[in-house]
């Protein structure tokens, strides 16, 4: 059988055929292009959503079903009557288009025929200012906008600060709404003088000033002839011809932090994750931190297959030459360019959250892809944004900017976040909310940390228990003011004693005549009055004692921070359920009194909270029980442990 060479091409598959090749030629252009990360910030009301709007609607990134929708949703609820709202195409939830501004980060993709774009669109309230530090935290350039007709406001100086502060060195100020203020040269140069002015104070030392209209395309996307006297680039011009270093991770010593352990049977055993900086190939000499141990690299692992080499950016497998431990959170690194290793820091840190940071109170740190435990001293200062004074300080607001020193409960590897940002930049998280609470950038170790070591000594604390013949343990009464804590702890005690068990009874108002004589009873005071009697009471089962404590430690956070020191099984937390009404009708200090007229502040139960436990080991309700049986039946728990 001959093949006809007389048959027809189906017209069909020819059409289907080139539609193929032109999107695989487009997609080969589109894969080698560079990739720009961008935000826009500034104030409230300044036209970021707008501005991205008209990049997206000008570049033609626009589908016609979305064009209907943008056009109908324009006359539902856009703000320029009947003519096209380009915000909308960027605010997406409900409330941004019912207020007219932006609340949460808008993330969107476009792309022109020389690069690709990622834009994020950051809220200008400042009660969002924090998710504006989200958006910036992976940019490499920044558009901060001002209305022409407002200048220099306070969020924009934050903004500006903010973007100083996480490294984004390409910045553009794009002097929007020119169109109402009749396209003025002079209000353009007054707003960049001004702006020069505080630009150098904070050490920007460079930014593009370009005069726009986002509502109008004026300046967007070609030049505008409302603006003449403007020669330099347009916005996208720019966009599309920043410098974008692709390699700047390279030229720096390697560091992977491990991600996670790959074991998928007996034979095989790596070491996951994104390179974040540097090179690596196999034989290269490499140090496990924070144990310090070495090791060369055998094989570099990957879905298709193993690599010559991997660089920054890459997600890998790593196989050791050798047996060494190593985990999720520990960072590998070049052998003879090892980070430091540190357990106490100077950062700057933004604060996010509504409640305002409690110095001493634990939080949780995630830096890289491990997180510890952290506690924050008084900041140093906090920032005036307007001035940039250094304001002494004794806690963070919301969307504060202070300076700090963090404590954390073990060394870690790190840079200082100028260095590398993926080992200097973490978020402190609420422990009991769960709630990511603050930004920080890591200046520098604390010298102290390093000069600071465990010694080790010969008599343990196993020593000190087996020569008591008891188990050491906490008691932790809490409970609120008239509840019966200090009557319950002091009976426990006595009967402890007479069974020849070693204790020692810590009151909270005993405390507050010597270790504590100097705090207060703010809620900051509080925290620190807590973690001190934790440290203490931990140096008492170090002794082999059993400690008993009666302190209202009205907030779970710092209980739940008393209960990680002690070793497991060691914190028994009792609490002396008595409702209010009952605890201030018993009031024998007449503190209850007080605080009903005003004259004592931050009275727990009254204009201060009190968390009670979910879990407690031992619950007494003092309406139903007397002291002695409560006593009783603490002993009993105690003993049966």
């Amino acid at each position: 059988m001959t093949a006809n060479m007389n048959t027809q091409v189906d017209p069909i598959y020819v059409t289907d055929q080139l539609i193929a090749d032109d999107i695989d030629a487009y997609l080969i252009k589109h894969q080698h292009k560079t990739m720009l990360r961008f935000i826009t910030c500034g104030s409230v009301d300044d036209g970021k959503s707008t501005m991205i709007g008209r990049l997206l609607y000008d570049s033609k990134m626009i589908f016609e079903d979305q064009l209907a929708t943008l056009e109908r949703d324009s006359k539902a609820s856009g703000t320029q009557g009947q003519d096209i709202d380009f915000a909308l195409l960027v605010d997406g939830l409900a409330a941004e288009r019912e207020q007219g501004i932006t609340i949460d980060v808008a993330y969107r993709f476009f792309a022109t025929d020389k690069r690709k774009f990622i834009v994020a669109d950051t809220p200008g309230h400042e009660q969002y200012t924090r998710n504006m530090v989200t958006g910036a935290s992976t940019a490499d350039l920044a558009v901060i906008l001002i209305d022409a007709r407002q200048g220099v406001l306070t969020q924009t100086r934050r903004h500006s600060y903010l973007v100083k502060l996480l490294g984004i060195k390409n910045v553009v100020l794009a002097v929007n709404k020119m169109d109402l203020v009749g396209y003025s040269q002079e209000r353009f140069y007054e707003i960049v003088k001004d702006y020069s002015h505080f630009a150098k104070q904070i050490g920007m030392t460079n930014f593009l000033p370009i005069p726009i209209s986002g509502l109008k395309g004026e300046n967007m996307i070609t030049r505008s002839t409302e603006m003449p006297w403007y020669t330099g680039q347009t916005l996208m011009e720019h966009l599309e011809t920043a410098p974008v270093n692709d390699a700047r991770m390279l030229d720096v010593p390697f560091r992977m932090p491990v991600q996670w352990v790959n074991r998928p049977n007996l034979d095989f055993r790596g070491f996951a994750g994104q390179i974040g900086a540097g090179i690596i190939k196999p034989g290269d000499a490499i140090r496990v931190l924070p144990s310090g141990k070495t090791t060369t690299v055998k094989s570099i692992v990957t879905y298709d297959g193993d690599l010559d080499q991997a660089i920054a950016g890459q997600s890998v497998t790593l196989t050791f030459a050798d047996e060494v431990d190593c985990s999720r959170g520990d960072v590998i690194v070049k052998a003879d360019e090892p980070c430091e290793v540190a357990d106490q820091f100077e950062a700057t840190l933004v604060w996010m959250d509504e409640h305002e940071m409690l110095p001493g109170r634990p939080y949780l740190l995630k830096i890289g892809t491990q997180t510890v435990t952290a506690t924050v001293t008084e900041p140093k200062y906090e920032v005036n944004i307007n001035t940039l004074e250094h304001l002494a300080s004794r806690t963070l607001g919301l969307n504060a900017i202070g300076v700090c020193n963090l404590s954390i409960d073990r060394a870690i590897p790190f840079e200082a976040y100028a260095v590398n940002p993926d080992l200097g930049g973490f978020i402190l998280i609420d422990r009991m909310t769960n709630a990511t609470v603050a930004a920080g950038m890591i200046h520098f170790a604390l010298r102290r940390s390093q000069n600071i070591h465990w010694q080790a000594v010969d008599v343990d604390r196993d020593a000190h228990a087996a020569l008591k013949t008891q188990k050491p343990a906490v008691v932790w009464f809490t409970g609120l003011s008239g509840s019966g804590k200090s009557t319950i702890a002091n009976l426990v005690e006595k009967k402890l004693h007479a069974l020849g068990k070693h204790t020692f009874l810590l009151d909270g108002d005993n405390v507050r005549h010597g270790l504590n004589r100097d705090l207060g009873f703010t809620d900051a005071d509080r925290v620190e009055n807590i973690r001190r009697v934790g440290e203490v009471a931990k140096l008492m089962t170090d002794a082999g004692l059993i400690v008993l404590t009666a302190f209202i430690s009205p907030f779970r956070s710092e209980r739940r921070m008393v209960r990680d020191l002690m070793a497991g099984g060691e914190f028994i937390e009792v609490y002396v359920d008595t409702p209010l009404a009952v605890a201030e009708s018993r009031d024998v200090k007449g503190l209850y009194k007080k605080a009903r007229a005003g004259q004592l502040k931050n009275f727990t139960g009254i204009d201060s909270p009190y968390e009670a436990p979910e879990a407690a080991e031992i619950v007494v309700n003092t309406t139903d029980l007397a002291a002695e049986a409560a006593a009783d039946r603490i002993v009993e728990a105690l003993l049966a442990r």
